[in-house]
């Protein structure tokens, strides 16, 4: 009877040494792994234009690369633990942050009229922007997030000579509730003599020039405007007889970013 003992215990050792082979032998291939999640990854819209490369050891999964966001990220974690024989996943994928570069135009709508007669220098103004800034394909700055601005120079045109002057520049953004201080081009105008005008952008701006939808005496949004060509500034108001350069509210500038600003990465 003693020697039954062991012979059982050498059963049972082989049976489960047999469990285990047959239980490695099911588990797919490290390629087959590989394989599978890079198939899932280019064929989910969330993830289909990460850059991502996986690797798997013994089933263990590692994800490297970059995605565009933080939901991007997770999805792709998420995908590569779903697959079959998967022991682990070492997700080590980074989202890069979103850099702006200079030269890149904030189209604003100005929250209130300004003036070279009813404005004064170094007074704020606040703007919303116009249209989204998109970098790389990833939205950078949504539209309407909230700008603000400072008249650099507001200059009232004499009534016989002289000139009058109004320059305007942004100074900070802010993003999904953060603000960022930011640098752009001046936009200045200025009408000399009898309504004589010139419009010109300074600063190093690029090639663009401002747009200014809404004309003095047009109305509140006229929507009435015209684009300047490469290095213009102002355009629209009204600048004939001694009348001063005047910008209504909801008048729609463009500025130029002079240096280039760095965002956090979307959630989504």
């Amino acid at each position: 009877m003693r020697k039954i003992f062991p012979l059982a215990t050498s059963i049972v050792v082989v049976g489960v040494l047999l469990g285990l082979s047959i239980g490695c032998s099911k588990r797919p291939s490290d390629d087959t792994i590989t394989k599978d999640i890079q198939t899932r990854v280019a064929a989910d819209p969330d993830t289909k234009d990460s850059n991502v490369t996986v690797a798997s050891k013994d089933g263990k999964v590692t994800l490297t690369g970059t995605a565009g966001t933080t939901a991007a990220q997770q999805k792709l974690e998420q995908i590569a633990r779903q697959g079959p024989g998967i022991a682990g996943v070492d997700n080590q994928i980074t989202v890069p942050p979103i850099v702006v570069p200079s030269g890149t135009d904030l189209v604003v709508t100005t929250s209130q009229a300004l003036g070279s007669k009813t404005s004064q220098t170094g007074q704020t103004f606040l703007a919303n922007v116009a249209q989204p800034v998109t970098v790389g394909g990833r939205q950078a700055i949504p539209k309407e997030s909230a700008v603000s601005g400072t008249v650099v120079i507001a200059k009232v045109k004499g009534k016989i000579k002289g000139e009058g002057q109004l320059s305007l520049t942004l100074r900070s953004i802010t993003v999904r509730g953060q603000t960022y201080q930011i640098q752009t081009t001046n936009l200045d105008s200025t009408v000399k003599g009898k309504g004589k005008r010139t419009a010109v952008t300074t600063g190093g701006g690029a090639a663009g020039g401002a747009l200014i939808g809404g004309i003095a005496g047009g109305g509140k949004g006229a929507g009435i405007g015209a684009l300047l060509g490469a290095g213009a500034g102002f355009a629209g108001g009204m600048f004939t007889g001694n009348k001063q350069i005047e910008l209504p509210a909801e008048s729609t500038l463009t500025f130029s970013l002079s240096t280039p600003l760095t965002l956090p990465p979307p959630s989504q």
